[in-house]
């Protein structure tokens, strides 16, 4: 219970990772405004985890939003204490099929939509003396895996991540980004995951709940120390490499 006390909100809570990571923070004890724009699978997901999980319908684009729900968090929470950065949208074209229009919205809701976040906590943060922001990026946000406009994204979170710490820290505002690999989720399931695990090192793809746990440790007091960090969680697939690609090979050929 490393979180009693304490109150967070996440957003893209109403399936996958996201549902994950407020379960996991109300088993560690603190108090959860899960957000979506998916408003009958967030309910059902706050009602799923019981009492400490509320839901309220954010669109994390949209700044308006972002104050009515901090607003709402502090009356019904008491505080904000934590805030997890989970909204995402997808992308994974070809170069020339990547438009204006789906590049703008890949940014609009990965990027904006993490800097509308930071903004709009802060001053709850700065009210209840101290936070922590876990913004979720990628492997992709590290390392070229993923569509253009998804990749270019994640790699603004990981730079939104480390400034915003550097500013914030005299503040006692902690932030950090968490960069997970392949996980079994909604948006995966028609992927060859079976395959994908037997090509990573750890020969496995992750649950979301790992990540979750990972979420959970960097918005508690016991990582009081760390911030401006990026966290990778991937069962060893950013270390795979030319030797990797010859292995299989030979495995293929035997």
């Amino acid at each position: 219970m490393r979180l009693e006390g304490k109150a967070a909100i996440v957003t893209g809570a109403a399936r996958g990772l996201g549902a994950s990571i407020a379960a996991d923070l109300v088993r560690e004890g603190a108090r959860v405004m899960l957000c979506d724009i998916l408003v009958e699978q967030g309910q059902a997901v706050a009602r799923e985890i019981g009492e400490g999980a509320v839901f309220r319908a954010l669109d994390v684009t949209k700044a308006d939003q972002w104050a009515e729900a901090v607003t709402a968090a502090e009356a019904r929470l008491g505080t904000v204490d934590i805030l997890v950065n989970n909204a995402a949208m997808i992308e994974q074209v070809p170069y020339d099929d990547v438009t204006e229009e789906l590049f703008r919205a890949i940014f609009e809701v990965n990027a904006l939509g993490t800097f509308l976040g930071m903004k709009a906590v802060v001053p709850a943060m700065r009210r209840a003396g101290a936070g922590s922001i876990v913004n979720i990026s990628s492997t992709a946000g590290i390392h070229s895996s993923g569509g253009l406009a998804y990749t270019g994204s994640k790699f603004a979170i990981t730079g939104l991540t480390k400034t915003g710490a550097h500013m914030l820290g005299p503040e006692r505002i902690r932030i950090n980004s968490v960069h997970p690999g392949w996980m079994r989720t909604p948006q995966t399931e028609a992927a060859p995951l079976d395959w994908v695990a037997s090509l990573q090192p750890l020969r496995a793809v992750m649950d979301t709940r790992e990540v979750a746990k990972l979420v959970s440790f960097l918005a508690s007091d016991d990582a009081s120390m760390i911030t401006g960090s990026a966290y990778v969680i991937d069962a060893g697939a950013l270390l795979m490499g030319a030797r990797d690609i010859v292995d299989r090979m030979h495995e293929h050929m035997a």
